[in-house]
């Protein structure tokens, strides 16, 4: 298969025109020389994708040339996999000696894309990082980066002697806290069989043992979420993230719960606004105790000197 570059550089030794003065126009697929105006070679066939890429990234995304790689598969989505319906390359359905040959081929590929421990652990965890991930609404870039976090414990072995759904809701929450998604702890472990304790004690031992960078967790991150799951508009967002950044200039925020700030501000906002929402129905959706928002709030109010309008 010869390139492009190639064919020029061909075409240029079969003709009197210098290679450098030859082009290639794209649009028409000839090669024409700039000195004479003459066409050389028509209707060339172009090799290349038709799509542009400027970043690796992009390239990758792009590509068509299979399934993209992705840690949430044991093997990276290196191998290949033979597809459930027994038909032909036509579409046409197999007979059933072939069919049952098939099976055993379906049967034996399976068996050798799974070939020990570490295999047999990582493809478990992929179906429960799936599932706790998809009830949380999570993002794939998410799942990824969840995924790749676990790799790293069992090549490292830190998941010996330990529940596989407390180490993938540990790196769930990881990879939460790394992109700055907001899920707390409690609504991770809710989706497992093991308590808060045990994922948060996981998640620990993450941190430590792989070395885990993980961002401050900050207030402002979960104002949005609260106030749209309350059914709030953007003036009451605004507000409240206002009132967070007031609070921490004054250092009201060292030693709280980043929840439990935002969904005092939140409730605060909202009065402000003229949007009123009960202290209960913002700690349910925050996922706090309405003390928590009872205690917050008087803190925010009388620090920051609110005043909120009575009804």
């Amino acid at each position: 298969m010869i390139s492009i570059s190639e064919l020029g550089n061909k075409v240029a030794s079969e003709v009197k025109c210098p290679p450098d003065k030859i082009v290639y126009d794209e649009s028409r697929g000839e090669y024409i020389c700039t000195d004479t105006g003459e066409v050389i070679e028509e209707r060339v066939v172009d090799l290349g994708p038709e799509w542009r890429a400027f970043t690796p990234e992009e390239r990758d995304r792009r590509s068509r040339t299979g399934s993209p790689l992705s840690p949430t598969i044991h093997d990276g989505g290196l191998s290949t996999v033979i597809d459930w319906r027994d038909r032909d390359a036509m579409g046409k359905k197999l007979e059933l000696k072939r069919k049952l040959e098939v099976m055993r081929w379906r049967k034996w590929q399976i068996r050798t894309r799974i070939q020990d421990s570490i295999d047999r652990n990582i493809t478990q965890a992929a179906t429960e990082l799936e599932r706790i991930a998809d009830q949380l609404g999570l993002p794939r870039a998410v799942k990824e980066h969840a995924a790749s976090i676990y790799r790293k414990a069992v090549e490292r072995g830190t998941v010996r002697g330990r529940a596989i759904e407390s180490i993938v809701a540990a790196a769930l929450y990881a990879a939460c806290r790394i992109y700055k998604i907001p899920r707390t702890l409690d609504e991770i472990a809710q989706y497992t069989k093991t308590s808060k304790k045990e994922v948060a004690r996981c998640y620990r031992l993450l941190v430590r043992e792989l070395g885990i960078n993980i961002p401050v967790l900050d207030a402002s991150d979960f104002v949005a979420r609260i106030a749209s799951a309350l059914g709030l508009s953007g003036k009451v967002i605004k507000t409240a993230i206002e009132i967070i950044e007031k609070a921490k200039d004054m250092g009201l925020t060292a030693g709280k719960d980043p929840a439990g700030l935002a969904a005092a501000a939140v409730y605060i906002a909202a009065q402000l606004n003229d949007e009123r929402r009960t202290q209960k129905d913002v700690a349910q959706v925050a996922g706090v105790t309405e003390v928590t928002v009872r205690n917050r709030y008087k803190e925010l109010t009388t620090y920051l000197k609110i005043e909120i309008p009575q009804q």
